[in-house]
């Protein structure tokens, strides 16, 4: 068994690795967990004994297979039960996070299995974030951030990179919600704002932090 704090530390470190495309720093941990270095390096050390990251001071950090394995686990569950909190109990895309975030650490695995036969078997949550296989497979997606897309072209939202509150309300303000389509019409040169027009014909500004958290496909 391992405590909760592990679990959330094993998921970070495979949500960080992906996003940087290789070993994890001890900072980057310290400020995705809001955690001093020192506590960091201390949880680092009792993973490594465990055997769940590759660990060696000053070198970052790496999953070993069974770390992998482990967070993908809860990586899985957190999604499912995002998509479950969504579809059949009417929370927000804004509301789920923090709830997921408990439920996660649910280890029944009778359950999961469950959970995922009464939502038909989901492939993505409610932020377009792929839901890893029972055996652990990532499905792949193939988006591109929108901040990448060139004028004159038409794309489909399909997921956030960002889940914060303040941010999914804002896209909902601005109509911008998964699976609509959108043209950019125009991206500023100086700022690489973009102006896109949604499929309802409004036509919205969307600051370059934000058009980089949003995935798109043609």
């Amino acid at each position: 068994m391992h405590s909760f704090t592990e679990e959330n530390y094993l998921k970070t470190i495979y949500y960080l690795a992906n996003r940087r495309q290789g070993e994890v720093s001890t900072n980057a941990l310290a400020e995705m967990t809001a955690t001093k270095a020192a506590s960091v390096t201390d949880m680092l050390r009792k993973l490594a004994e465990k055997q769940l990251i590759h660990y060696k001071k000053y070198q970052g950090v790496r999953l070993t297979d069974e770390g992998e394995r482990l967070a993908l686990q809860i990586i899985r569950r957190h999604r499912l039960w995002e998509v479950f909190l969504v579809q059949k109990l009417g929370f927000g895309w804004d509301e789920v996070h923090e709830i997921a975030e408990e439920l996660e650490h649910i280890r029944s695995e009778e359950l999961v299995t469950r959970l995922d036969t009464y939502l038909g078997y989901p492939q993505f949550d409610p932020h377009g974030d792929p839901i890893p296989t029972p055996a652990g497979q990532m499905p792949e997606t193939g988006y591109r951030k929108l901040s990448e897309v060139e004028a004159g072209e038409g794309v489909c939202l399909m997921a956030v990179l960002e889940h914060s509150t303040e941010f999914l309300k804002h896209l909902d303000h601005s109509q911008l919600t998964l699976g609509c389509q959108v043209t950019v019409n125009e991206v500023n040169a100086f700022d690489k704002s973009v102006l896109v027009q949604i499929e309802s014909g409004r036509s919205v500004f969307i600051s370059h932090e934000v058009a980089r958290n949003l995935l798109v496909k043609n």
